[in-house]
């Protein structure tokens, strides 16, 4: 499904998409991890945001 920029809210907040570089960027500062770390716990749990940031706090 395309990012609708023009909608904002609802699920696509709670979800991290790796093909836009803003997300990417941001998710990453939000988490305080590099844009790598964030691919990885992606890729390791799915794009659901609180999995990745549970997935990222075991790693520290």
């Amino acid at each position: 499904m395309a990012d609708n920029k023009s909608q904002s809210g609802g699920q696509d907040r709670t979800r991290i998409s790796l093909s836009e570089d803003y997300e990417v960027r941001d998710w990453s500062k939000k988490f305080n991890v590099s844009e790598e770390q964030l691919k990885a716990a992606v890729k390791a749990v799915g794009n659901e945001a609180k999995d990745v940031e549970e997935h990222l706090k075991k790693q520290r």
